[in-house]
């Protein structure tokens, strides 16, 4: 039998409270997210510049040091990776490298995300599940289907 999958949150489902609860962790680990998304996008940027089999003369003095920035870089995806699984593992959902976040929740009986962007002082939009950052409402709009405030 294969071991699980650690990055496998179990699911659930955030009240508005909850969420808003989670934030200071979520935060921080989002804050992490962020900045290790722009390491390693540094770090992939300049390994393009010099990795260019073009630029390269055949004896490349500088192979060594390419090589070690490739180490370098794999072990800012790996540690990038590890923020990401730290997140999951609380049962949210990074949507982008902005820390862009959801939170699973159900909103008048049916399954919607609760939407939050790093730099955000708080929870307070939601969105239906196919309908992502486009479809952001404001918490204290009704829904559409109730006429009601429901979350």
């Amino acid at each position: 039998m294969a071991p699980p999958n650690p990055v496998e949150a179990k699911p659930r489902s955030f009240s508005v409270e909850e969420a808003n609860k989670s934030l200071p962790l979520v935060k921080a680990i989002v804050g992490d997210i962020v900045r290790q998304f722009e390491v390693v996008n540094g770090l992939k940027h300049r390994l393009a510049s010099v990795q260019n089999p073009r630029k390269r003369p055949a004896n490349d003095p500088y192979a060594e040091e390419t090589a070690q920035s490739q180490a370098e870089l794999d072990a800012e995806e790996s540690k990038l990776a590890l923020y990401i699984e730290e997140l999951t593992r609380l049962g949210v959902e990074l949507k982008g490298p902005d820390g862009l976040c959801d939170f699973p929740s159900i909103r008048d009986g049916r399954e919607v995300y609760l939407c939050w962007r790093h730099g955000e002082p708080e929870v307070s939009f939601w969105h239906e599940k196919n309908a992502g950052f486009a479809g952001r409402q404001p918490l204290d709009r009704p829904s559409p289907r109730s006429g009601h405030r429901a979350i």
